[in-house]
């Protein structure tokens, strides 16, 4: 298996940072032809404007879509949510020479040459720029159904890329919403060598008016497969936006009209590993990775990276699994299924009951170790995602969860308890884990409303990319041990931030200070260090 050879070196020459010439020969963010050249094209090619529409779909989850070097940390969208969680307070890589999201860990990622916070500037930048293209691709005033259908979607996506930024680069709206945020490149930019960082409420505001575009122009929309945006997807970006604004009515009201037609996984659906198929029920919009596209570089793959089931990536083969911090996974009741979605503190799990890998079941699993391949699980390893399309697959093609119906119902519930409707919160939150997760569910006296429905999130969608969101809104301290000497982190991980930490805040790359001389960077704050703020209690896992 090659994963020994490269990553070992890939790590020492390119895993934790990127020379300033590698960024530096990357194209400025929001590039792309102008309305008119791309219509003149589009009229003469009209497969060119389809061709363009799904390339903004397919780069999602792309390996290599930024560097094309072999990173195995290089895969679009999928790699940012992978950082935002492994940035939070739940989620760890071991600190071992395989962990591509160190700078995550360690929040060197704030450090402008490093790659990682690269790709995750350059993905929403370089989506920005191809849905640019769609909207300009066609005429403004069509009438024609499939080219409104299709830029509509563009304006959906538009507003999901900004909603890849918006949070990270500047703290809460309630809070922040005239303070600077993120430079705005729509269709009209024309100068992107001076354009600076617009106020939170502005690019909300964009994001607001795509969304807005977007619904009243889906309607009527029958999508091909799950992985394009219809009227409800709007609906369910919108209610995502409405609940960082604090607009928790209007969240609700959105959530559920994005769950018309869904219903969240069973319990006998969640009790093996699954979270991996853009078929299963309760999605309700996802990334399709296709074989061919996940043989692109199978190390750079969710799969290779959350799936401790794949026969040809970094989780089994490099033992480099993603694990929950024990904090919140001791705080998961036993009558909960989800306490199976991680290896206990014994290294067993219910949900490996029905796995079978090399002719070994359950939880002898665990234990396993094929040369090459697998190496043993430790205790907190997540078995929550399964692979496709099996286990010991070496494609890594699993599927990845953009959108939920769990995670909408837990916006209906919260924009239900922040709206002055605590009771029927209740009854809906007590309705939704006991039909679902845990039949013997109640709501426990020792937490608010408000961080149960927290504790919620963070247990529910855990790997899925909503830590750091969710941390930034709620003004939220990373709280990620209490006593180091029983911290499940590895040492150079546990330390705690405060939710007001200037170090929070997303730094610009390199690439983008350089070519952009209207932006003014984020500044305050220091790099965390080992066992800082140890007092520090986020009132889930106190």
């Amino acid at each position: 298996m090659n994963i020994y050879k490269f990553s070992l070196f890939a790590v020492a020459a390119l895993g934790v940072f990127a020379a300033c010439d590698d960024i530096n020969e990357q194209e400025p963010e929001g590039s792309s032809f102008t309305a008119a050249q791309s219509k003149i094209i589009n009229s003469v090619a009209p497969t060119r404007a389809a061709a363009t529409f799904n390339g903004m779909f397919s780069m999602m989850g792309e390996p290599e879509y930024t560097f094309g070097q072999g990173r195995a940390d290089d895969f679009g969208y999928i790699m940012q949510a992978l950082s935002l969680d492994v940035e939070g307070s739940d989620m760890w890589f071991p600190n071992s020479g395989y962990n591509w999201f160190s700078p995550a860990g360690e929040y060197t990622s704030r450090y402008a040459n490093y790659a990682n916070p690269y790709v995750r500037y350059k993905t929403p930048y370089n989506q920005i720029s191809i849905c640019n293209e769609v909207i300009t691709s066609f005429d403004a005033n069509t009438t024609i159904k499939s080219e409104l259908y299709m830029m509509a979607q563009a304006h959906a996506m538009r507003a999901f890329a900004y909603l890849q930024l918006a949070p990270y680069f500047q703290f809460r709206y309630i809070d922040a919403k005239d303070k600077p945020c993120v430079p705005i490149v729509t269709e009209e930019t024309s100068d992107f060598t001076d354009n600076p960082r617009a106020t939170v409420e502005q690019v909300y505001k964009l994001i607001l008016s795509d969304l807005n575009y977007a619904i009243d122009n889906l309607k009527g929309y029958n999508r091909t497969d799950k992985s394009k945006i219809d009227q409800q997807v709007a609906y369910g970006l919108r209610a995502r936006a409405y609940l960082n604004m604090a607009m928790y009515k209007e969240a609700a009201a959105d959530a559920a009209k994005a769950l018309e037609g869904y219903t969240p996984a069973s319990i006998s659906d969640v009790k093996k590993p699954a979270f991996c198929n853009i078929t299963e029920s309760n999605w309700i919009w996802g990334i399709d990775i296709t074989e061919a596209q996940a043989l692109i570089n199978s190390y750079a793959t969710s799969a290779s990276w959350l799936s401790s089931f794949s026969g040809n990536g970094y989780a089994a083969g490099g033992g480099c699994y993603a694990a929950i911090n024990h904090l919140l996974y001791e705080k998961i009741p036993a009558s909960d299924v989800r306490k199976g979605w991680w290896m206990n503190e014994n290294n067993e799990s219910p949900n490996l009951a029905s796995v079978s890998w090399d002719g070994v079941t359950g939880n002898d699993i665990a234990p396993l170790e094929i040369d090459n391949v697998k190496m043993a699980f430790y205790p907190y390893v997540n078995v929550k995602f399964g692979i496709l399309p099996a286990v010991g697959s070496t494609t890594n093609s699993s599927d990845w969860p953009l959108m939920r119906a769990e995670e909408m119902e837990l916006i209906y519930i919260e924009g239900l308890a922040k709206s002055n409707q605590a009771a029927k919160a209740r009854t809906e939150l007590t309705s939704f884990v006991k039909s679902y997760r845990d039949p013997k569910y109640t709501i426990p006296s020792s937490r608010t409303l408000d961080d149960e429905i927290w504790f919620q999130r963070r247990v529910e969608l855990w790997g899925e990319g909503f830590a750091m969101s969710d941390i930034m809104r709620l003004a939220k301290p990373v709280v990620r041990f209490h006593d180091k000497d029983t911290s499940s982190e590895p040492a150079a991980y546990s330390f705690n931030i405060k939710p007001t930490d200037g170090w929070l805040l997303m730094r610009f790359p390199q690439d983008e200070i350089n070519t952009n001389f209207g932006i003014i960077d984020n500044t305050g704050g220091n790099l965390p260090v080992m066992y800082q703020n140890a007092s520090l209690r986020d009132g889930v896992t106190d």
